[in-house]
């Protein structure tokens, strides 16, 4: 097992998870009803935006787990059939795009390999709509945020479809 898929198994495990920044339950007089999202974050880049989250109380769902990464790029798809395997709804990567400091070509490495998951996942009869991939620089909160809702929004649709 890496170190990653201790993450995600770690993060199955909790019902408290470590990973999450920033969120509270929505929704007024109770908590909404939230799918449980794993978002691969990079270090330098997407992981200060979504800190920046949490310290301007902006809200997402409550069940968004991060697990930070150097690079984009670097991510196995071997890791993201394993979250779905542990439970996750949907799998997130907030990569560096043009940002990248390992190089100019993150945004097509990063490309081709949600691409070689999409067609993995349609194997497994998986939803290629499970897995979303946006670029979300250091200071981008507010389309961090933005995209977790909708993303949750879609998961719980389809879910309930």
């Amino acid at each position: 097992m890496t170190n990653i898929e201790e993450n995600i198994q770690d993060n199955t495990n909790s019902n408290s998870p470590s990973g999450v920044r920033g969120s509270s339950p929505s929704g007024a007089g109770g908590t909404k009803k939230s799918a449980k999202i794993l978002v691969f974050s990079t270090e330098k880049i997407s992981d200060p935006a979504i800190d920046m989250a949490g310290l301007l109380k902006l809200h997402y769902p409550p069940t968004v787990y991060t697990i930070s990464i150097p690079c984009s790029s670097g991510i196995k798809p071997s890791w993201i059939l394993y979250a779905y395997e542990k439970g996750f709804d949907g799998v997130f990567i907030a990569a560096d795009g043009s940002d990248c400091v390992f190089g100019e070509s993150c945004t097509e490495k990063t490309g081709n390999l949600v691409s070689k998951t999409h067609n993995l996942m349609k194997e497994k009869e998986l939803d290629p709509a499970r897995l979303r991939m946006a670029a979300i620089c250091s200071v981008c909160s507010e389309s961090f945020v933005k995209q977790m809702r909708n993303f949750n929004d879609y998961l719980l649709k389809t879910r309930n479809a």
